[in-house]
Formats: C-alpha cells, structure tokens, sequence
C-alpha cells in the first residue's frame, strides 16, 4: 500500500512504526458554526484512509480533536478566539456554542457514513497537557515570553518550512501577521495567549490566566494519546502553509523530530469554479443538500469520483449526476442479487486492491466496480464482492430507497407544481443552473422535494 507523504512530496510504501496497527492524528473541526461540504470533503478522505489501511490488513489508533478554544479568526493568529465571536454573535457561552456545533458535526459524520476516530478529543479537556508542552518548549529555549504571551521562536529552527516549501527570509514583517514589536521574528507564533480579564474563556498557567494556542492543541493531544512519533497526519491543504507547519515547529523544538511520518491532505472544494465564500452565498451544508432533495450518500459519492489530492469542483449539475449514478449502481447491483451463476470475481477483486492501495485511487476502484455490476450473468458472487468493495467505499450500497407513499396534493397543487417542475427542466435545458436551482429551493421552503430519474423528475413531500 503506497500513500502520497506532503512531507517528501513522493508515494511511499506504508507499514506502521510499531506492530500492525496504523497510529493516526486527524485535525478535527473548529465547532463555532456547522461544517460546510468543503470541510465534510476533507473527513470523507480521512474516512476512505480509515477503510483503506482496515482493507489492507490494520489496526487503527485514530485521535481526532475537536478544537472547542483557542482557534483565532485568522489562521495566522490574527483576531479574536472563534468560538468566543460566536457565542457573542449568537449571545450564548462558548461553551454551549461548542457544545451545539460539536453535535451537528458528529450528526454530520454519521449521515454520511464516515466512521468515528477512536479517541475524540477536546481541546478544553486538555488543557494541562498543552501547558506542559509549552513549559518543555520554555525550558529548551524554543520559546519566550511576551507581555500578551509565550511565542514560538522561529529562528531557533532554521527548518521551518520543509513541509510547505516557505522560506523564512522570504517572509517580511507584516506580509503574513501583524507586526508586534516584542516578537523576535514576524513569523514567531503564539503557544498561550495570556487573556485580559474580560476575557470569557481562559485558565491558570505559570504565565498567569490565559488560554493556548491553536497549534500547540494538536502537538499537545498528538503526543499524549500516539507518543512523540507516529505513523499518519491528516488534514486539508489549508492546513500546510500555517497549522501544520507549526505544528511540526513545536515538535521538533521538544523532540528534535516532526511527530508524523507520513503527513496527508485533502485539496480544496471548488463551487461553480471559484473559491467557496460566505460572501458569495455559495457555502452549503449537509441539511441545505437534504432541503434541495439530495441524500448524504448522493454527496458522499460525488466526492468519490475525484482523488483526494485534487482539486473538486462542485455543482448542482455534478451532484445530480451523482445522485442518478448512485442510484443506478444500487439497482444494477440489486439484479445480482439471488443470481445462480458462478462467476469468478478474483480479477476485479485484485485489481480493486490495486487502485485502492495507489494512494486512495478511489475513482480507479469506482470503475472496477462498475465493470463488475454492469457484467452477466447474474450472480451472487458478484453482489457479495460489490459489498466486500462497499467496505472501502462506505455507500450502503445494499440499500434501496423505500417506497414513499402517494401524497395527498390537491389538483391546484400538482398544477402548480408541475409547471414549476416543466420551468426547471426549460431551464436545464438551456443550462440557466441557477434558475433552475432557484426553482428547486422555493419548491424546497415550501416543503416539496425534486428527485430526478431517469424518466423525469418526480416530486413529492419532505
């Protein structure tokens, strides 16, 4: 089995530092708002990774934390703690902030089939454990004190940037943080932040009440529950630059080594080709998915059919193809079910351990699926190997949708409904996507779920 190493930009062949079993550490959410497809993107490959090393013969020891404090506005240590913003914004405490949001992401994970890490981690629930990493970081000069806080010293690690390629005499005062004049280098970052008296969340240390950094969090709870070595990061790319890079800084100012040795990312998400934003209003979650008449699993499939280290780029048009794909792949695969004949399946089966042990080629596997399910005749043996695959694909692909029944619409309403459904599919056809996504989503505020299929789109109640 080869994984793609960010650390040496090369695919290695994996075996675990110890034993059998793979020791990994996945940057979970920040639990200040709900996660967005972009992010649940990034914990569909930490899943297909999870049912990957399992296919390959593994153990898993997966820790994922969940940061719940100390996350600022800016990745760069810029702003306010994100959580804090949020519990003014929505006038509740940080703590029933995180609280709620933790919850809608795990309620998210489960709808989309992605399995649970062994150990789930909080940051407010290891907070001594991160002031002992700083304290080790003090003692061995790797760190010094401020009068907002104790920083990372960048210059006594002149490696800085082998994981992102950055180069620290590139970096000018002010390019990338603000400029503070007790910082010994603009790039020195923050470990703990001592709090002003205001401040809602924070805790005693030997530099008096503070809270940690967002860095020190992962270096801090990595350590505690996979040791100062283990065998696999993960996270987004938006965490190489930034988070990861200094996490490896910490590390390697306790340990003289970065805690991982490999070191994995998920690429970005896309919407329509450009840059997903709030400000554009093209953010959208599971349940915006779910009120447009999408599934979980229908989203979960369309990222199946990109490499996690390319780019994705999401349309309403893709998930559609994705849904009927879906839906198609259960149905050609249901036909196998009870099928007598003998059909030999050792050549798919192999050449799907092939894809999946190139570094997660999972859209490779998808096509080895389908040339099975779409072969005759008909056969059991190829429904009990399509489930066997389904164990790294995570589909339910032995699921069918249950039949609904009729609802009850009155004459006016089925009129006006299906001119609506007619206007749509008008305006798919002269590709005016967002016109038929709007009509899609007023038919969705007023209850009314499309669902295209092959013979057209049907609609009934949510």
């Amino acid at each position: 089995m080869k994984l793609y190493n960010t650390l040496t930009r090369t695919k290695e062949e994996f075996a675990p530092l110890e034993g059998n079993t793979a020791r990994i550490y996945t940057c979970g959410p920040t639990v200040y708002n709900y996660a967005h497809i972009g992010n649940l993107r990034t914990y569909i490959f930490m899943d297909i990774l999870r049912r990957s090393l399992a296919l390959h013969g593994f153990g898993l020891y997966h820790v994922m934390n969940i940061t719940d404090v100390g996350h600022l506005v800016s990745d760069a240590d810029e702003g306010e703690d994100k959580i804090v913003k949020a519990a003014r914004e929505q006038k509740k405490s940080p703590w029933e902030i995180a609280e709620y949001y933790t919850k809608a992401f795990m309620r998210d994970i489960e709808r989309l089939n992605i399995g649970k890490p062994e150990v789930i981690a909080r940051a407010t629930e290891h907070i001594d454990d991160m002031i002992d990493f700083v304290k080790k970081l003090v003692e061995r000069g790797r760190a010094y004190e401020t009068s907002d806080g104790i920083y990372y010293d960048i210059s006594k690690f002149p490696e800085y940037g082998m994981l992102s390629g950055i180069k620290l005499e590139e970096q000018q005062a002010g390019a990338r943080v603000e400029v503070n004049p007790e910082k010994r280098h603009p790039a020195d970052f923050t470990v703990w932040i001592k709090a002003p008296k205001e401040h809602i969340m924070q805790w005693p240390s030997p530099w008096g009440m503070g809270y940690p950094g967002w860095h020190i969090e992962c270096s801090a709870m990595g350590y505690k529950y996979l040791g100062e070595y283990f065998d696999i990061h993960t996270g987004g790319v938006d965490h190489i630059p930034i988070h990861h890079e200094n996490e490896i800084a910490q590390t390697c100012g306790v340990f003289g080594h970065p805690a991982a040795k490999f070191w994995m990312h998920g690429e970005f998400m896309l919407v329509d080709g450009g840059k997903m934003s709030k400000s554009l209003g093209n953010v959208y979650t599971l349940d915006e998915l779910a009120e447009r008449g999408y599934e979980p699993l229908d989203f979960r499939y369309f990222c199946l059919n990109a490499h996690y280290r390319q780019k994705l780029n999401f349309t309403f048009s893709g998930l559609d193809s994705a849904k009927k794909s879906l839906a198609n792949l259960r149905g050609a695969l249901a036909s196998h079910k009870g099928g007598g004949a003998k059909v030999d399946t050792e050549s798919y089966i192999r050449e799907f351990y092939d894809a999946v042990g190139d570094d997660l080629n999972i859209p490779r596997a998808l096509g080895v699926l389908w040339n099975m399910v779409r072969s005759e005749p008909k056969s059991d043996d190829v429904y009990n190997a399509a489930l066997k695959m389904d164990k790294v694909f995570g589909l339910s692909l032995d699921e069918l949708p249950e039949e609904k029944p009729a609802d009850d619409f009155t004459p006016e309403e089925r009129a006006e409904i299906e001119a609506m459904v007619a206007a749509r599919a008008e305006a798919k056809k002269a590709k005016n996507y967002a016109e038929a996504d709007r009509i899609r989503a007023e038919l969705a505020s007023r209850g009314i779920v499309l669902i295209d299929t092959k013979e057209g789109t049907i609609y009934r109640r949510a």
